[in-house]
């Protein structure tokens, strides 16, 4: 009621100051946020083991060795470590170059950009080993082994 005096107050009119009030009051809750779809990785119920995803891969620049990743660690081109958005941090994945079939057990410690379409990005030591180099960019096939550092 004191709102309503006080947009009376303020416009002068009881039109106004019943549309003001309306406006103040109704038009927030009609206007809700949609609601946002958690990421995959953020899912603690889900188990990724013996999954498989396809999807193009590359590798990393080299300003980003030493640099913290999104899990805290810091990164390294020599080690066996990729990005995923899909996966939750520490779980290891056997990554597959589809092109000459050449593969690399990495562990997840890293995000890519939300908006990116590719499903990995790995350090320059997996990449070699995958044999991609000189491309840039591969399809590639994931295999989730698990969190367990497989032997």
């Amino acid at each position: 009621m004191k709102i309503f005096l006080f947009a009376l107050k303020f416009t002068g009119k009881p039109i106004l100051a019943v549309l003001l009030c309306f406006i103040l009051f109704f038009v927030p809750s009609i206007a809700q946020e949609k609601p946002v779809r958690e990421p995959a990785y953020k899912s603690k119920s889900k188990s990724f083991r013996g999954k498989v995803f396809y999807g193009l891969a590359s590798f990393y620049a080299n300003k980003f060795n030493g640099r913290r990743t999104s899990s805290g660690q810091f990164f390294s081109q020599t080690k066996y470590t990729c990005a995923c958005n899909m996966l939750p941090f520490g779980t290891w994945v056997r990554v597959t170059n589809i092109r000459n079939g050449r593969s690399a057990i990495v562990v997840v410690n890293d995000r890519l950009h939300p908006k990116m379409r590719r499903i990995a990005d790995l350090s320059t030591a997996a990449a070699k080993k995958l044999g991609y180099m000189s491309h840039g960019i591969t399809r590639i096939k994931m295999e989730v082994l698990g969190k367990e550092k497989p032997l």
